[in-house]
């Protein structure tokens, strides 16, 4: 995830005016030669790449609804409205230290000086918590009692007009740390709840880990993932799911580093910090924006799983961000970063003998992930990347050679540091380079063709992050234009076609918060109670869900389809389901029509077509409008081993064909 951007004025103004490119040929049959299959379409070639950004874990995918539940924040009280007293004195006092739990050490203790009295303190949640009527929440606490103390405490939500929305009561606290859990049934809908804990009796009590989950998470699972986030995730059927990042795995400096150890075992142990993108983006300051870790490794790996993805963890290689302090660990200090990676192999794949692979079974999996790929280091550039990546290969290689390593060629789509990663690389031994870009729509439509001269026998490319940054208003949503869309299904068809290069591709980022974000565009919008797939979301699901097994070609005049005529088309074959997939891309302003010739196949009579279009090159869907720009399905006749039909100005095309199978 690259900090700076620059946008080309000429092409932007062009881009926004919406004038896309023509080659003035009129392209009349496409010949689609089903018959001839030729390179693998990997099961990883779209994927999704998730970053700890826009409040996509905590206040995302993370169901818990408490800021700060355990007062580890750099400012203890953060996300607590404090306190409300009535008869009697009350006070709270913040950041008592508990070295019998170092990675977590704060807590809360409240003194209630009269027995007729109450005292209150309110968690705000992640701007507001989202509840739905009828719903079931998990409220817990970790709480003692000192000294001679008789307190109860009463859990309530309510409404930012604090209107009373469901409660709870616990009593019955000891003189020990103990967890206490009882459940509240929200009585109604709500967008932006608050959490009231109202203390009542006499004495002190310890607070530590107060929490609250939606019942009904994704499977199920206790104090899990947010149920509709995850079904939008899966729902693009994804091939990998690369985490934690991007940016987040650098950290500004060495000590924000991301280190997946702190974030595995029990989620109270779990070692909190600061995220690295509460203040990296000057405009979008989010001082209160954390990492709880309650989503950590074992979390990732088993979300990876539940969605059928291979997991692609990215781990530190010992360098820092080089747009923030750049620090670097000297080459004889890098043993415990590749330890790390060597153990993290242990914990995914380990038996549960093994240290690491007896926590994961510890944490409720016996059996392996199965870990396939690992990548090292994320953006980062020039001889201190090239110098630490060698130790990491050399050693992994030697102790894993099942394991396939992924590299980076920096934070630039071309250049002086992208070239010198190349030619560096291509002297090791990595089995994918990590490409990334962040640029204008334009730059999308005219590097169809980008993996048309690479080495067919080299090194594969992960084309990790990229997304067509064009126009912006104040709408969050705004920058995820169908122009953007458009654009982006073009350039896949290219990384599609090069399916012999392209052995992985995610958009990034995945995920933000219309009241919390960052960065964008980004592909799945949300707020605290649902969920939006942007245009560029619904490009992605057509390429993921329809992906085919083989490369067919596409030609029109025996050529590949790259823009001719503002067309470009790829094709891919599933012979053992028996189907035909064809997605074609019009990025002009008029209406084509074209035949289309199926090859030397079985066919039936009829076909679908999914259309995803926009009149307007500068929609966008929203939260309140979810499906401005959404896929249309219409079935389509075939004539024969013929296709005649009419390709939408600005659309993306999927030809669903069914055939049959010897």
């Amino acid at each position: 995830m690259r900090k700076k951007y620059k946008i080309n004025i000429l092409i932007f103004a062009i881009t926004l005016l919406g004038i896309i490119p023509c080659y003035g040929q009129q392209v009349s049959e496409i010949s689609v030669l089903s018959n001839k299959p030729g390179a693998d379409v990997q099961s990883t070639m779209w994927g999704v790449f998730f970053e700890d950004i826009n409040f996509a874990a905590d206040g995302g995918i993370y169901a818990e609804l408490v800021k700060n539940r355990s007062f580890e924040f750099a400012l203890p009280a953060t996300g607590w409205r404090l306190p409300s007293r009535q008869n009697g004195n009350g006070r709270m006092v913040a950041s008592f230290y508990s070295p019998a739990r170092p990675s977590n050490p704060h807590f809360m203790r409240v003194y209630i000086d009269s027995a007729a009295g109450t005292f209150t303190l309110t968690n705000e949640g992640f701007r507001g918590m989202g509840i739905k009527k009828d719903g079931k929440y998990n409220f817990s606490v970790s709480a003692r009692l000192t000294g001679a103390s008789d307190i109860k405490i009463t859990a309530e939500l309510f409404s930012p007009g604090n209107e009373p929305a469901g409660n709870t009561e616990l009593s019955g606290f000891s003189g020990t740390w103990n967890t206490y859990q009882a459940s509240i049934v929200a009585s109604q809908t709500l967008q932006n709840a608050q959490l009231k804990l109202t203390l009542s009796g006499k004495g002190n009590i310890d607070l530590d880990m107060i929490s609250l989950f939606p019942d009904d998470t994704w499977r199920g699972r206790k104090n899990g993932l947010r149920k509709d986030i995850v079904e939008m995730i899966a729902d693009l059927k994804p091939g990998f799911l690369r985490f934690p990042g991007g940016c987040i795995v650098e950290g500004r400096d060495l000590t924000n580093r991301y280190q997946w150890k702190t974030t595995v075992g029990p989620v109270e142990d779990r070692k909190m910090i600061i995220n690295r993108w509460n203040n990296e983006m000057q405009n979008r300051q989010a001082p209160d924006y954390f990492q709880s870790f309650g989503l950590g490794f074992y979390e990732y790996f088993l979300l990876a799983e539940d969605i059928g993805a291979e997991a692609l963890p990215i781990l530190n290689c010992g360098m820092s961000c080089q747009f923030n302090a750049a620090e670097v660990v000297p080459l004889n200090e890098l043993d415990p970063y590749i330890q790390d990676a060597l153990d993290l192999i242990e914990f995914a794949n380990g038996e549960i003998t093994a240290k690491w692979g007896r926590l994961r079974a510890e944490m409720g999996h016996p059996g392996k992930f199965n870990l396939k790929f690992i990548g090292i280091g994320n953006e980062q550039w020039d001889e201190q990347y090239i110098e630490r990546y060698k130790l990491f290969e050399k050693i992994l290689k030697s102790e894993h050679p099942e394991i396939k390593i992924v590299s980076g060629s920096g934070p630039s789509s071309s250049g002086r540091l992208f070239d010198y990663a190349w030619s560096e690389l291509k002297k090791l031994n990595p089995d994918l380079i990590d490409e990334h870009y962040y640029m204008p729509p334009d730059w999308f439509l005219k590097n169809s063709t980008r993996y048309d001269n690479y080495d067919r026998t080299g090194i594969k490319v992960f084309a990790g992050e990229y997304a067509a940054h064009g126009r912006e208003t104040t709408d969050p949503e705004s920058r995820n234009t169908w122009l953007s869309a458009l654009c982006e299904a073009a350039f896949m068809t290219g990384l599609e076609r090069n399916s012999d290069v392209v052995y992985m591709a995610s958009y990034a980022p995945l995920l933000a918060h219309v009241d919390a974000w960052q960065w964008r565009p980004d592909l799945i919008w949300f707020d605290n109670l649902a969920t939006m797939g942007t245009p560029n979301y619904y490009v992605q699901k057509l390429f993921s869900n329809y992906r085919g097994t083989k490369v067919v070609p596409v030609l029109t005049e025996g050529r590949p389809l790259t823009g001719q005529d503002s067309l470009y088309a790829s094709s891919t074959i599933d012979a053992k389901a028996g189907k035909l997939y064809i997605k074609i891309v019009n990025s002009s302003r008029k209406k084509k029509q074209v035949m289309l010739s199926l090859g030397a196949l079985s066919y039936g009579k009829e076909a679908e077509k999914v259309t995803l279009k926009s009149d307007n090159p500068l929609a966008f869907n929203t939260i309140e409008r979810p499906k401005i720009i959404f896929p249309q399905s219409s079935p389509v006749r075939i004539n024969g081993r013929r296709i005649n039909t009419e390709i939408d100005p600005a659309s993306v095309n999927v030809f669903i064909i069914d055939f049959k199978t010897r």
